[in-house]
């Protein structure tokens, strides 16, 4: 009787959170009214929840913290340095001769950047850049808009300051040659479906009024050494060749870039662009970072919270990996307003469930949830610098999801069954 009830009142909390979440509320407090629910409604003891939920997670999760500072202060050097803005201003003069050519390289530019940078606010520095050229070429607002956010969405597969986000939910994957055989393929497939994207709407492209918009960076895109390009790419290469921890490799990108940009001519200059640009990248994640803290101690009390129930779920989950991919695939869009497959909403409560369950391995788990939540990231309104860049278009919100959902839904079932193979 006691176990119903349970089960009751953990299904009550589950549903509110996912419409709470749902209906855009603050997802920090949203979390941790949910782990002190849970806890209570999970009976674990005071000094057990003191420490393995309140306390022992958060402190666990200072290494992915680590990698998030760094990630989004390498994505502030990029663009403070003008390496991101001499990338993105080459793409303009082929832009004049063929504008369907320079979508297309602006989508690859915005993959390449965001392989390694994160944040709102390398997104938005970026953004303010890209999207004047966009328009002053023609691009139709909803079209630019899509293009953008889609490419970001794609970089992330293969960003490790994201991916050690998602790992949270899946402790037993990690970043290795299992997973970027997988993170590229998603990345890849989502790219071919930005530029038949770009290709499908060719002819709006064409016949696009070019427009006028001022840049709402005031700051002067500087001349970089062209060899400085692969700078955005150079923390996953090593990751991936050299087997560096992501940490090392976004330190030494950050320095070379200071360097090649004349930041490090004199020790005054160097120190004043590294704490600017510091300061910057933190304040960017600032939220997040809480969220995140935040979102470990539910993860907690979700584990203890249903550990009396992994036999029930167990008996109800399907056992086939087929199914489960044709399942998520048909309700990819749940992932949308922080819906139960966004692991950054109700979706963290989904993930504790089945990776509880044990039927399948983490990393199989870890594509399940996470594709569909990269469809959130690339075309979801609640995504922070998908909002800004709505609002920055001046483009409404109904305009934006009908471009995007049909392609992300595409990229997102192709790459639930590259996971399937892969993963």
């Amino acid at each position: 009787m006691g176990g119903a009830i349970t089960g009751i009142l953990l299904a009550i909390t589950f549903v509110v959170f996912v419409l709470y979440a749902m209906k855009g509320g603050n997802l920090t407090v949203g979390f941790f009214v949910m782990a002190v629910l849970w806890t209570i409604i999970g009976l674990v003891p005071f000094n057990q929840a003191i420490k393995e939920i309140f306390t022992d997670p958060v402190l666990n999760y200072g290494k992915t913290a680590s990698y998030i500072i760094f990630g989004s202060w390498f994505g502030r050097v990029l663009v403070d340095t003008g390496i991101a803005g001499s990338i993105s201003r080459r793409t303009e003069k082929v832009g004049k001769k063929n504008p369907v050519l320079a979508t297309v390289l602006i989508a690859l530019v915005i993959a390449l950047i965001f392989t390694s940078s994160y944040g709102v606010g390398s997104a938005i520095a970026v953004g303010v850049i890209l999207f004047p050229i966009m328009f002053s070429i023609g691009v139709p607002k909803p079209i630019a808009v899509s293009v953008f956010t889609m490419s970001i969405g794609a970089a992330m597969y293969v960003n490790n300051v994201l991916f050690v986000q998602f790992q949270v939910f899946f402790p037993e994957v990690s970043w290795d040659a299992h997973y970027q055989r997988f993170g590229f393929v998603a990345m890849i497939v989502q790219m071919i479906i930005v530029l038949l994207f770009i290709i499908f709407n060719a002819k709006k492209i064409k016949n696009g009024t070019p427009e006028i918009v001022a840049s709402d960076s005031d700051e002067v895109i500087q001349e970089v050494p062209i060899w400085t390009y692969i700078l955005p790419v150079l923390p996953v290469a090593l990751s991936i060749f050299a087997k560096w921890d992501a940490v090392p490799a976004l330190l030494l990108s950050t320095i070379i870039a200071f360097l090649a940009t004349g930041n490090m001519k004199s020790y005054p200059r160097f120190v004043k662009m590294m704490n600017e640009t510091a300061t910057h990248a933190i304040s960017d994640i600032s939220g997040l970072l809480i969220m995140l803290f935040v979102l470990t101690m539910f993860q907690s009390a979700a584990v203890h919270a249903m550990s009396g129930f992994t036999e029930v779920f167990q008996q109800i989950i399907p056992s086939s990996k087929l199914v489960m991919v044709i399942i998520i695939a048909i309700l990819a869009p749940l992932s949308f307003f922080r819906g139960p497959l966004m692991l950054y909403g109700a979706g963290a409560a989904a993930a504790a469930v089945l990776v509880g369950t044990g039927k399948f391995d983490q990393y199989f788990l870890y594509g399940l949830l996470v594709v569909p939540s990269m469809m959130g990231v690339s075309a979801c309104i609640t995504q922070s610098w998908n909002l800004w860049a709505v609002q920055y278009a001046r483009l409404d919100t109904k305009t934006f999801l009908s471009t995007g959902i049909p392609w992300a839904w595409g990229a997102t079932v192709l790459n639930l069954i590259a996971a399937l193979y892969l993963l």
